[in-house]
């Protein structure tokens, strides 16, 4: 069966997903819509996608991608409830929207839909991203199936409880920004050493990638290939040292904290 995406919202969430969409196997059909016709319509021409209205996405499109702000799901998911509710089938609703819960979706929608919540992060335009997803009961696990077929090129795929959600997405898709600082910090260090600014930046990069694939594929602790760097009395021990004296796990610990406390606020607008 083929399954046609609809996106309400283009923003640079949105247009990622659509973008790792148009690059997987098994290719559905892809609607855009976006505040910014402009913005939408040279995203469509990239994509040979096709433009339609947000009433026309939710009167026609099987699984309708809701890329908008926490704060104006509540709006667009009410002008929507009529077209949703006389059509002929049952449409699938994919929040990507922090904080917002299945039942407060379902709520503004006017109906018990079946609801597929995801938190995306950046990555997923280059094919190594990481999409977090929810569901509600009633969506069925050839309908999840199908979904994470439409977005195969965009990276891994995990289920989570939705009472953690918001903790797990806090990390997944709000990590990208501490990982960017990390590795802007480290690029800085190495040109304070004399290393030019894009060799240190290139290397502070791929350094990061390496240990990210290094765990994933031994699985061994963090703590355990950070013990295999450090070498009695070494230069790498000495590093260790030095970020601990600033903090630097509890910083890190810090910013994951703030992140799920905000995103919990952002559900209550």
């Amino acid at each position: 069966m083929t399954y046609t995406l609809g996106f309400i919202g283009t923003g640079n969430m949105g247009s990622a997903l659509a973008r790792a969409a148009a690059k997987s196997e098994g290719k559905s059909r892809i609607f855009l819509s976006d505040h910014s016709g402009e913005k939408a319509a040279a995203l469509a021409k990239t994509l040979s996608a096709a433009l339609l209205s947000n009433e026309a996405i939710a009167e026609g499109c099987k699984f309708v991608i809701l890329g908008v702000k926490p704060q104006m799901l509540k709006g667009v998911l009410e002008t929507l409830s009529a077209p949703l509710s006389e059509r002929p089938d049952t449409p699938i609703l994919v929040s990507m929207a922090a904080g917002v819960t299945i039942a407060q979706i379902r709520e503004y929608a006017g109906r018990d839909y079946p609801v597929i919540r995801i938190m995306p992060n950046t990555p997923v335009s280059v094919g190594e991203g990481l999409i977090l997803t929810a569901a509600s009961e009633n969506v069925t696990t050839e309908h999840l199936s199908a979904f994470k077929a439409c977005f195969s090129a965009a990276g891994r795929f995990d289920d989570v409880p939705e009472a953690l959600f918001d903790a797990a997405g806090s990390l997944s898709g709000c990590g990208p920004a501490f990982a960017a600082m990390f590795m802007e910090a480290l690029a800085d260090g190495a040109v304070l050493c004399g290393v030019p600014r894009s060799k240190a930046l290139t290397h502070a990069a791929q350094m990061l990638l390496g240990t990210a694939k290094l765990y994933l594929e031994s699985g061994e602790h963090p703590g355990a290939m950070k013990d295999a760097v450090c070498s009695p009395g070494g230069s790498t021990i000495a590093g260790v040292r030095a970020l601990e004296e600033h903090g630097f796990r509890a910083a890190a610990i810090s910013a994951v904290e703030a992140s799920c406390k905000r995103t919990k606020e952002l559900g209550k607008n």
